[in-house]
């Protein structure tokens, strides 16, 4: 009878120890739930693009991180909740792909071959591609001014290879890992022309320390539709679309827009409609 009564006794003390660590658990769930409101949510971003997506001493700044900002906060997340992540070119699809992130607004370009790979919600920016020159440079008037010119781009992108396959068969393609060390080369020579989305370049030229020097030229050469990525499959493409419509609905997206590019004098496009590839 004794035995009984301790045998009882342990099991009721199991089965609460039980209850308590399945609370625990709930309560320390990570952001990596699709279905968001967890602890935290893990955002893709890339960390050196002025005006988009920057990492600085004072925390991060950008229109991207503003568009991610916004968006998890509809999914249930206060801006000290999110944990901001680097996301370079070429690491994108596998950072969704493995989880890393839930998901990546780092001037993430919609394209076929992604699609394969990776979801996308949006768009949320038309941008174009262009080229950014020093500005004593006046021997590039044109994408087929770059035959035979340094053309730099990052480690992943499409925009150096587009120019070459398309417009400028004879460029000497340059590949550095970040859009900084692309700038670096541009401003001592290593390079003759940086390429990318006429928004990143925008932001590089704006900054205070390289006033005057550079200058963008002005070539809207692809359109560039900006998505924010998720992993295949995942139930938060439709609750981002649904962010994203009520950013551009309740003017915060102007806002944004105004906010990182105004003073860049950078001419956006209009808010694009969800799912509105521009080809």
């Amino acid at each position: 009878m004794k035995l009984r009564k301790v045998t009882a006794a342990t099991a009721v003390v199991l089965a609460l120890a039980t209850a308590a660590t399945a609370c625990g658990s709930d309560k320390k769930s990570d952001g990596g739930s699709s279905s968001g409101g967890g602890k935290t949510i893990k955002i893709g971003i890339k960390f050196d693009q002025p005006g988009l997506g920057q990492k600085t001493p004072q925390g991060y700044t950008g229109f991207d991180v503003d568009v991610a900002t916004y968006v998890a906060k509809q999914l249930g997340y206060n801006a000290d909740q999110i944990e901001w992540k680097e996301s370079k070119s070429a690491d994108r699809e596998t950072m969704l792909q493995r989880g890393d992130v839930d998901f990546i607004a780092a001037t993430y370009s919609i394209t076929p071959k992604r699609q394969e790979k990776v979801d996308f919600a949006g768009p949320y920016l038309l941008a174009h591609q262009d080229v950014l020159i020093r500005a004593d440079d006046n021997s590039i008037k044109s994408p087929a001014d770059l035959n035979s010119k340094k053309l730099c781009s990052v480690t992943g992108s499409t925009s150096a290879q587009n120019v070459h396959d398309r417009l400028a068969p004879k460029a000497n393609l340059l590949q550095y890992p970040t859009y900084s060390a692309c700038l670096t080369g541009l401003q001592n020579g290593a390079v003759d022309a940086l390429t990318t989305d006429d928004s990143i370049l925008a932001g590089y030229a704006s900054q205070a320390a390289f006033k005057g020097k550079f200058k963008l030229g002005g070539f809207k050469m692809t359109n560039e539709n900006y998505g924010i990525g998720v992993k295949k499959g995942s139930d938060l493409k439709a609750k981002i679309n649904a962010a994203l419509e009520k950013m551009v609905s309740d003017g915060s997206w102007e806002k944004a827009v105004e906010k990182n590019f105004g003073p860049a004098n950078y001419k956006n496009e209009p808010a694009p409609k969800i799912g509105n590839i521009v080809k």
